[in-house]
């Protein structure tokens, strides 16, 4: 008896760690070469190995999983653990969640991490509320303008077909007379072959993931603004991690956040040349609509400041550029 007894201790004992083990799912809407997920994998083998193997993360990229519109929900009701989304998609909520998507307030990286630095309490905060826990945030490369054809003056947006992935790029189309339509990133390529849509303004980097040259004629290079992926953990996942666990994968977060902010940086120029060489034409934008986009963006800055609480307004409006 006292044997068996022993060898059923010695069996517990060596079980512990696999019953320790926690594992989460982690979708994400971006395709395996995209720079946001190839930092996500490096992300989760950090955790893998600082964790020890306490924590196992699978990541399921380019929408396989869950679609990015329903990728919040599904990690608030823990259908999974964990996930990636464009910020901006959740700027229905609140205006506050469009901190990143106002076009012109960011002249660089460097702009766009100070505006990171002022609202991430706040959207923490406001996460934390929805069952959700933040992990990091990284920012998109400058988004540019992508068209079939040459855009010179305001007049040229009228009645344009508009790629709009977020309320705030939904809202700069229309004030340049355009017609904003909801295409994901996955679907791109065969909205414009269909004529689903005629433009959209997005980052260098999903011009490259999604081989803008085979459907387009024309890249506007121009810093418009730095909008942002955050990733997030269900609370209830997050508590029964054990406090180590937690502090090794928020000590993760931090390499990730930084480590992706400066992949960001080198992105744009690289992918830049990428467009060039597939023979699509770059330009800057012409200085009459160049005006027209920065008033443009000026009025929607004005409107965003008067929809936030005075609380948010404090922390944000003096890192703005205008």
């Amino acid at each position: 008896m006292k044997l068996l007894h022993t060898v059923a201790l010695t069996g517990l004992l060596a079980a512990g760690p696999a019953l320790a083990q926690s594992t989460w799912t982690l979708p994400t809407a971006y395709p395996e070469t995209n720079f946001h997920t190839r930092n996500l994998k490096q992300f989760i083998e950090d955790v893998d190995t600082s964790t020890g193997g306490k924590l196992k993360i699978t990541l399921h990229s380019g929408g396989a999983l869950i679609k990015m519109p329903e990728i919040k929900r599904a990690v608030q009701t823990g259908q999974v653990q964990a996930g990636e989304i464009f910020l901006g998609t959740m700027a229905n909520e609140t205006p506050l969640y469009s901190f990143d998507s106002i076009p012109f307030m960011s002249a660089g990286h460097a702009d766009a991490q100070k505006l990171w630095a002022a609202a991430r309490p706040l959207v923490t905060a406001r996460l934390d509320r929805q069952n959700l826990h933040v992990l990091y945030s990284v920012a998109w490369p400058a988004q540019g303008i992508y068209a079939k054809r040459e855009l010179n003056a305001i007049g040229d947006f009228k009645g344009l077909k508009f790629r709009a992935p977020s309320p705030s790029t939904a809202d700069f189309a229309k004030r340049l007379g355009a017609v904003p339509t909801v295409v994901q990133a996955a679907d791109i390529p065969q909205a414009f072959l269909t004529g689903l849509v005629d433009a959209m303004m997005t980052s260098s980097t999903t011009g490259v993931d999604t081989q803008a040259w085979d459907y387009l004629s024309h890249f506007y290079s121009v810093p418009t603004m730095f909008p942002q992926n955050i990733v997030f953990v269900n609370k209830a996942a997050w508590n029964k991690l054990d406090e180590p666990t937690r502090k090794a994968v928020t000590e993760a977060a931090a390499r990730a956040e930084a480590r992706g902010w400066e992949m960001s940086a080198e992105e744009n120029a690289t992918n830049i040349g990428k467009l060039k060489e597939n023979k699509l034409t770059v330009l800057d934008v012409p200085p009459a609509l160049m005006t027209d986009f920065t008033r443009v963006g000026g009025e929607m800055a004005k409107d965003w400041l008067a929809k936030l609480t005075p609380e948010e307004r404090a922390a944000l409006e003096p890192v703005l550029k205008r």
